[in-house]
């Protein structure tokens, strides 16, 4: 960066200052939560985070150093929580995205499965589903059966899948939809003003940390 596109001194106390009043209104609006879920907290919060970004990549700027904290799920990808105060009712989306990278390892899962539900007489499920050399989409449909998302995520390996992104949101309702109700579009009435916590798992995170891991050995030669 160029001289002239540095910050100015003054500009780096300003965003400091802006973190010290941050941090106040945070600490006030804590003291004076109203309960779990107070949106007061989540505002501050993110205030917080924003002033301290801004912090860091002035003083950066204007003075090549880093601050020694990160404020952790501060993420600009979702609004502030503007849902109900208490929650009557969750939804939990979840997302996760895989590659097919042995596809012969997935066929011979899935009628391993075929083959063991048929000895024990449950081939109603799987008769009419021709697996091996068939395929791969008749074989998901059979792994996808059989297990829990949750048990493929921790075996994925096994059933010749490889792993990418995944996100979790945990979004806050008024009340239980009625069963049924979003069954033909389940997706689409997600509003990221109601989420109350998002987990997100990728490669872009680690790649993240090593980029900084290589620049700080870096400063240190």
């Amino acid at each position: 960066m160029s001289d002239a596109a540095q910050p100015t001194a003054a500009e780096v106390r300003a965003a400091a200052e802006a973190v010290k009043a941050a941090l106040d209104r945070h600490l006030e609006a804590v003291e004076n939560r109203t309960g779990d879920d107070d949106p007061a907290v989540y505002e501050a919060f993110n205030a917080l985070a924003a002033a301290a970004e801004a912090y860091d990549e002035r003083l950066y700027d204007r003075y090549d150093e880093v601050t020694p904290f990160e404020i952790p799920g501060a993420d600009d990808s979702l609004p502030p929580y503007a849902g109900p105060e208490e929650p009557n009712a969750l939804s939990v989306l979840i997302r996760r995205d895989y590659a097919v990278v042995e596809p012969q390892r997935l066929l011979a899962q899935a009628q391993r499965i075929a083959d063991l539900d048929r000895d024990e007489g449950e081939d109603e499920r799987t008769a009419n589903v021709p697996v091996v050399g068939a395929s791969v989409h008749a074989a998901l449909g059979v792994l996808f059966g059989e297990y829990e998302p949750d048990e493929i995520a921790s075996r994925h390996k096994e059933f010749g899948l490889e792993e990418g992104d995944s996100t979790l949101w945990v979004s806050a309702a008024d009340e239980l939809p009625e069963p049924g109700e979003w069954l033909s579009v389940p997706f689409d009435q997600a509003d990221p003003e109601r989420v109350v916590c998002r987990f997100d798992v990728s490669s872009v995170f680690d790649e993240d940390e090593l980029r900084e891991e290589r620049a700080d050995l870096d400063d240190e030669s």
